[in-house]
């Protein structure tokens, strides 16, 4: 820990001497705590930090629609446009990989749920389900279903590594989160818990803002923290112990993410990448999310606020979206890329602008919840490495299976716990229907086969099957062909048994 004199010299050569106008005001342990975390900040770069936020947000963003193309079609996998037998070359390649205990997932989970109005960690949040699982408890299960598959599908005992990348936020409550659940019944030695950095927050005139008199305001890095995050914490260091060769990297907030998805890392691993997007077909040209494109032939996301109306509605001969390949946040890293990006590239990860309300304390010390935008933190994204990527590739999924993201509160008009809860039940619905059942209304009134029913609408029936049961809907037909079910209908490990007694 720096001394006081240290500390001040630092801040005076980087204009933030205003930072310690409360120290006389504060006791020996605020002190001691204080001067601690200044001591943890890159004091050195503070200056150029302060300097470039408040000059970057003032910057216009860069036109992109002069040199935009989309990704070479050679470079892009479909679900949706591959045959049977392609799908399951990469599946089998997949798990092939898996059960060489050569591929990990990793969590990205820095998030509070504060826009679902709550205080803890987004994958502690429970939307409803009749089984009143959390997001961490359906991801968990997900897991051990995908290592059950492997090993039954290869005859050898699999394990697939879980790192979950935190913040100061949420690292304390997860794990507790983790270890009052028994961790979801898989071994805590294979659950890796790491924290990002946190970087302080500025004003629009370059200063430190104070969040308590002994308090800087400070943010998580963005999601793009990932890549110090995996230094600083030994993660790559323990990857390679492992054996890890392969990393599949996902938000917490999608519900029906593919847990170590076989198909996606077979295909990437039979393409030699080393850096691959799951995408998802745009619904409409002005959709809220980022582009997978090229940019000056150089592989990237261009947020949807950088298109022009009319590149966005651009088409191609068959109708379909030029520009449709829609960012998820899901994406797949060899390890010896991610090492590469550590060594060579992190420092030069773009920088983005948000510009936030953040509390802070006056000059009377008196605490101030701003009632508008008063402070800059900057972020780096996870995707601001696929232009150093030198075998890049875009997977396309099918939306209804594979993405639904729990983002705000009910009352929003999307991506809520009632959006995300039907996206769900209305996916095992169709499973269950694919496996041959029947379903009955509460009255006992067979229901129609509706088997495209989506999570825009309410699913007809309450179904929902547990991960453990099935991963991605197989299997079920053993168990569910010719039966008559009621609403609601939970497929458990019990009901399962159940249902296969004689």
């Amino acid at each position: 820990m720096l001394s006081l004199e240290e500390v001040k010299l630092c801040l005076e050569s980087a204009g933030q001497s205003h930072i310690l106008q409360f120290w006389p005001e504060l006791s020996d342990e605020e002190r001691n705590a204080f001067l601690l975390d200044l001591s943890q900040l890159d004091l050195g770069g503070l200056k150029e930090h302060c300097d470039g936020t408040a000059k970057a947000a003032t910057c216009p963003a860069a036109r992109v629609d002069q040199q935009i193309e989309p990704i070479p079609s050679e470079l892009i996998g479909s679900i949706k446009k591959s045959d049977k037998n392609t799908l399951a070359d990469w599946e089998n390649e997949g798990f092939l990989q898996i059960s060489k205990n050569r591929v990990g997932v990793l969590l990205l989970a820095g998030g509070q749920g504060t826009r679902l109005g709550v205080q803890y960690p987004k994958g502690m949040y429970n939307i409803g389900l009749p089984s009143n699982k959390t997001l961490y408890q359906i991801q968990a299960e997900r897991i051990r279903k995908v290592q059950e598959l492997t090993n039954l599908k290869h005859g050898s005992k699999c394990t697939v590594p879980w790192y979950i990348m935190t913040s100061e936020f949420t690292l304390e409550p997860t794990e507790k989160f983790f270890k009052d659940n028994h961790y979801f019944g898989l071994e805590p030695s294979n659950i890796i818990m790491f924290e990002q950095r946190m970087i302080p927050a500025v004003t629009f005139d370059g200063k430190l803002i104070l969040q308590g008199k002994g308090k800087i305001a400070m943010a998580p890095d963005g999601n793009g923290g990932l890549y110090q995050a995996l230094v600083s914490n030994k993660v790559l260091e323990d990857m390679e112990k492992r054996g890890v060769e392969y990393l599949h990297v996902y938000c917490v907030d999608n519900i029906l993410v593919k847990m170590a998805d076989p198909t996606f890392i077979g295909f990437c691993v039979s393409k030699g990448a080393d850096c691959g997007a799951k995408v998802v077909e745009k619904a409409y040209p002005a959709e809220p999310v980022g582009v997978v494109c090229r940019v000056g032939g150089v592989n990237q996301v261009v947020e949807y606020s950088e298109f022009q109306p009319e590149l966005a509605e651009s088409r191609r001969p068959d109708g379909e979206l030029l520009y449709s390949a829609g960012n998820i946040c899901n994406h797949f890293f060899s390890r010896a890329f991610l090492q590469e990006v550590a060594k060579k590239f992190e420092g030069q990860l773009k920088q983005h602008i948000a510009i936030k309300k953040v509390p802070f304390m006056d000059r009377c010390g008196n605490e101030v919840k701003p009632t508008k935008p008063n402070g800059i933190k900057m972020e780096k994204f996870v995707f601001d490495v696929f232009p150093f990527s030198r075998n890049f590739v875009v997977f396309e999924v099918l939306r209804e299976e594979e993405f639904s993201p729990l983002k705000n509160a009910d009352g929003a008009a999307k991506d809520n716990p009632t959006t995300a809860r039907c996206s769900l039940l209305a996916q095992h619905y169709r499973w269950a229907l694919a496996a041959g059942a029947t379903f009955l209304d509460e009255q006992g009134n067979t229901l129609p086969v509706t088997p495209r029913v989506s999570g825009e609408d309410h699913p007809p029936v309450q179904c929902e099957i547990s991960p453990l049961v099935s991963y991605f809907g197989e299997g079920l037909e053993q168990l569910l062909k010719g039966k008559t079910l009621t609403t609601p209908f939970h497929l458990d490990e019990k009901r399962a048994r159940e249902l296969q007694a004689p």
